[in-house]
């Protein structure tokens, strides 16, 4: 029982509270635990990846994990650490965010082992008089306690009805599913005390709550987010995977270890940084690739960064025109996302052409010859007339 303590324990930033979790553990039989997403986006990264390896020690442990689909609470969104009210989704976009975010869960997770449970199933059952009841449940004040209402309110942003009871609905997924555990980042932390308000209130034994840290992108600075920049993406291909992970500071890299992986943190500090870091890279891309991926990123990695050769595979892209401005020709390329985009990493020396470093964004190429076109260190296109 110690060890698995230490192991449920690792990495984590709070448990609510150790003493229940003890003694649920006691118990000798199998503990459900709970973890709930809404399928509000169809990619995961590796910040994401950080509770579902949690859940993945826990199943490894003999416990059951219950995954719960947000499709119902995905209509409204979770208001958590948002400055704002989410875009409400489509029945469509979450159905197919659902299917794409389960495909890559399962690339962690047991599937054999993992019930996956779609909280539409009894949230849409609710009549009026259900939510009604279930309101009753929580104060304006306890829910304007929460930091981001709070910042909202104060700036005079508004706040919906609905996004006060988006954490009762979360919180009552856990009554559903009787869960004696539940899993999720640190800025889900109200949303879980929730679920154990409400089981108390509804006579069931309280949901232990285990928070994880939310892990920083490769900037090392800000949390891990597609709009940020800063996201490893576990369906991005294997040399981008690798390379990013590359670039992460040692200090990072620790951290990394203790949230992605099982090893031992004492011996991983005892090695040189870069062939940590490599051997990172490569254990990374192999859980989410194979170990053969994993072994071309890093020769590719080799042949790029330290021999400073070009990669042996470049996407072609065709250009029908004669003459192509640079930014077109760079967003064209899906090597920037728009044209502001395009300019700023061309004034920020980010953008080579042929292997020299170009500045001006005003130039024109005229399509008769190849390009080889590289946007920072990873990202480059054969550009060639159609």
């Amino acid at each position: 029982m110690a060890k698995d303590l230490e192991i449920i324990r690792r990495g984590t930033v709070e448990v609510i509270s150790p003493e229940e979790l003890k003694e649920k553990l006691n118990r000798r039989k199998p503990l459900r635990v709970k973890f709930g997403a809404d399928p509000t986006a169809p990619d995961i990264h590796l910040g994401h990846t950080v509770v579902l390896q949690k859940l993945k020690q826990f199943q490894d442990l003999g416990h059951q994990i219950v995954f719960i689909i947000g499709d119902f609470t995905a209509r409204i969104g979770d208001p958590s650490e948002r400055s704002e009210a989410r875009k409400p989704l489509t029945t469509e976009e979450i159905n197919k965010n659902a299917k794409t975010y389960q495909k890559q869960v399962f690339k962690i997770l047991d599937k054999r082992k993992t019930e996956v449970l779609f909280n539409s199933k009894w949230l849409d059952k609710m009549s009026s008089s259900d939510v009604l009841e279930l309101s009753s449940h929580s104060t304006v004040a306890q829910m304007l306690a929460r930091a981001d209402f709070k910042e909202r309110f104060n700036r005079e942003i508004d706040i919906s009805i609905l996004e006060f009871i988006y954490p009762l609905l979360q919180a009552y997924d856990s009554i559903q599913v009787k869960a004696d555990v539940e899993i999720g980042g640190t800025d889900q932390k109200f949303n879980l005390l929730m679920g154990r308000q409400l089981q108390r209130d509804f006579n069931q034994k309280p949901q232990v709550i285990i928070t994880m840290p939310l892990l920083e992108g490769t900037d090392g600075v800000k949390k891990m987010s597609k709009s940020y920049g800063n996201y490893v993406g576990i369906t991005e291909p294997p040399e981008e995977m690798f390379g990013k992970i590359m670039s992460i500071s040692d200090e990072l890299m620790v951290k990394y270890y203790e949230l992605l992986t099982e090893e031992n943190l004492d011996k991983v500090k005892k090695m040189h940084p870069r062939q940590a870091k490599a051997e990172l890279a490569k254990e990374l891309v192999q859980k989410y690739y194979s170990e053969t991926e994993a072994k071309k990123a890093e020769e590719e990695f080799e042949k790029v960064f330290v021999k400073r050769e070009l990669p042996e595979e470049i996407k072609e892209i065709r250009i029908r025109e004669k003459k192509i401005w640079v930014v077109d020709l760079l967003v064209k390329a899906d090597l920037a996302t728009s044209k502001n985009e395009a300019k700023r990493l061309i004034s920020q020396g980010s953008v080579k052409i042929n292997q020299k470093r170009i500045k001006d964004s005003n130039m024109d190429l005229l399509m008769d010859r190849e390009y080889i076109v590289q946007v920072g260190k990873r990202k480059f296109r054969r550009i060639i007339q159609a």
